[in-house]
């Protein structure tokens, strides 16, 4: 891959977006791997968690401007949304594997909504996230108007949408936009830490858990409930449950496999 540096360490996939010099913004060859690094995630059973960053001092711009102010290589709106961005956020939110955004500077338009799709956000000290859309006459896209809300309200939500204030990661931390913020020194080793955690836990159970939360959105009560029945059943029969009970009996820590 030329614009994805795509590894897997100790379980864990680490995807770094690597367009540096142009702060990871998204063309079409970024679009096209970042794609198929997810796909390689949700089929390689040996990745059981994810990590999104970028390389240099930004997460991601959104869409390279360059690309869509040329006519003969824009593919127009409809196929960048349908082609690229739906895709990985769909990617991103239903493969049941935790997945962590770890931002490493500007996230901007789509790339705060990319981000914003992750299980667990984290940031460091000098990140912002900037809905960037208003400024250039376009909406929040790649679930901007579905995530941004569910995180921060309505209130916050429509006003940083229409207004583009840049949010700092003490602000977004406080807001409830991700769950921590970290020193620019320790940051790497913070996410190293927490994905290693989620990667030898039981990650079929997190699994599980990530669709019941995504299911929570549209489901009544009544079909929450039943929703976690089912799928607290499904993961009672994990070999991770199991282990993880004779653990707790036996006082030794467990060992997951992720089944």
């Amino acid at each position: 891959m030329n614009t994805i540096n795509f590894t897997i360490e100790n379980n864990v996939a680490w995807i770094k977006l690597n367009r540096p010099e142009a702060f990871n913004s998204v063309n079409a060859e970024l679009a096209a791997e970042w794609i198929s690094a997810l796909e390689e995630c949700k089929s390689n059973d040996e990745i059981r968690a994810v990590v999104i960053t970028g390389e240099g001092k930004a997460f991601c711009a959104g869409q390279d401007l360059k690309e869509v102010t040329t006519p003969e290589i824009m593919p127009g709106f409809e196929a960048l949304l349908r082609e690229r961005y739906t895709p990985i956020v769909k990617l991103i939110s239903t493969i049941e594997k935790p997945f962590i955004a770890a931002v490493n500077g500007v996230a901007a338009g789509a790339g705060a909504n990319l981000a914003l799709a992750c299980d667990i956000i984290l940031a460091n000290e000098k990140a912002s996230f900037i809905q960037a859309f208003s400024a250039i006459g376009l909406i929040p896209d790649s679930g901007g108007t579905f995530n941004l809300i569910r995180k921060v309200g309505r209130a916050k939500a429509m006003a940083f949408a229409m207004l583009g204030d840049k949010i700092g990661a003490a602000e977004a931390e406080r807001l409830g936009m991700i769950y921590k913020y970290f020193p620019m020194d320790s940051f790497h080793e913070e996410v190293e830490k927490i994905a290693t955690k989620l990667a030898h836990m039981p990650t079929k159970g997190l699994g599980l858990t990530k669709r019941a939360i995504n299911a929570s959105w549209s489901n009544s009560l009544e079909e929450q409930l039943a929703l976690e029945a089912t799928l607290q059943i499904e993961a009672s029969e994990t070999d991770d449950y199991h282990e993880g009970v004779a653990a707790f009996v036996e006082k030794r820590k467990p060992n997951f496999k992720g089944c």
